[in-house]
């Protein structure tokens, strides 16, 4: 193995998964171990586990490599604090940082998920060759980072790319988060299988009442992806109203930012994979930036390593 492989560790809320990656971005082995997420010492050992079973994996490797670390928010990327994830219930203002550097004596380098993705793709993925990147995961959630010049955009504190909660409807449902009209609440996967519940009701016709077995509340936006192929009526409105929302999000991101390239990951990334070029053409009209056209919107490289190699890219200096 080579010295220049660095550790990245994608830490969730059940599980702590663990990578070696090369200065091109591959990942060359792996670990995986469950989660302690309510207990503060025990989530720091599922840690140190998960990265020392994926270095005894890998007897070649001479010396203890730097180790990035993508962990769930909010946090300060600076000091490596966790400061109170919904996920990990267990790490209030825990010092991931100051104790992964204590265990193991190397240089560590943490920030969240999106944050992380983001630089990945820049570096070794569908962002490479451009400076500025806009990143977002659409999944359970929606999560984004912003790179500019090659580096993580993080604001006066590290709070900044919380792109998932930019209101788009100040007069819309209220978001866990406390705002209303967030594009997550109304555009992630939950919002998808949520409108299409509603519909059938007025619609009990439709294939997804077939799929869900007769119970509208199992419908999932994975069904709507199935039931849209299948030439659905009800599946067909629901993702022609997501594409119109992620549309309207996005254009305002390239009124705000102007980037050379949008990249989309996440879960539900596949579903939307047809329809990029959609989301592009309803900029027509609808953007104040004169050029939304020569913004490219392409699909992540990364899909479910996206977390390791995230948290590899933190520690890249190539």
């Amino acid at each position: 193995m080579q010295d220049n492989l660095v550790v990245g560790v994608d830490i969730g809320g059940t599980k702590v998964a663990a990578g070696l990656v090369d200065s091109h971005g591959e990942i060359r082995a792996r670990s995986r171990t469950p989660m302690a997420a309510n207990d503060a010492s025990r989530g720091l050992a599922a840690v140190s586990t998960a990265v020392r079973e994926l270095l005894s994996s890998a007897p070649g490797q001479q010396k203890m490599p730097a180790i990035g670390i993508c962990a769930p928010g909010p946090l300060n990327p600076a000091t490596g604090v966790i400061i109170n994830p919904p996920n990990v219930p267990g790490w209030h203002n825990f010092p991931l940082g100051d104790e992964i550097r204590r265990i193991f004596k190397v240089s560590v380098k943490i920030d969240n998920d999106a944050n992380a993705a983001a630089l990945a793709e820049t570096k070794w993925g569908a962002g490479r060759g451009y400076r500025n990147v806009f990143y977002a995961t659409i999944g359970t959630g929606i999560g984004t980072g912003i790179i500019f010049d090659g580096r993580i955009y993080h604001g006066r504190t590290g709070s900044a790319a919380e792109g998932g909660h930019m209101g788009i409807d100040a007069y819309g449902p209220l978001c866990p988060c406390g705002k209303r009209g967030c594009v997550e609440f109304l555009a992630a996967g939950p919002a998808i299988a949520r409108r299409a519940r509603q519909k059938i009701s007025e619609n009990p016709n439709s294939i997804l009442l077939e799929m869900a077995g007769g119970n509208p509340q199992a419908v999932t936006s994975e069904m709507v992806a199935k039931a849209h192929a299948a030439g659905d009526a009800v599946a067909k409105t629901v993702l022609a109203e997501t594409l119109d929302l992620l549309a309207y999000w996005l254009g305002n991101i390239v009124d705000l930012l102007e980037p050379d390239v949008i990249i989309i990951g996440g879960g539900v990334s596949t579903m939307l994979a047809p329809f990029l070029e959609e989301i592009r053409e309803r900029w027509k009209g609808a953007c104040l930036n004169p050029y939304p056209q020569d913004i490219p919107v392409v699909l992540a490289h990364y899909k479910e390593d996206a977390g390791i190699a995230g948290a590899a890219a933190l520690c890249d200096t190539t």
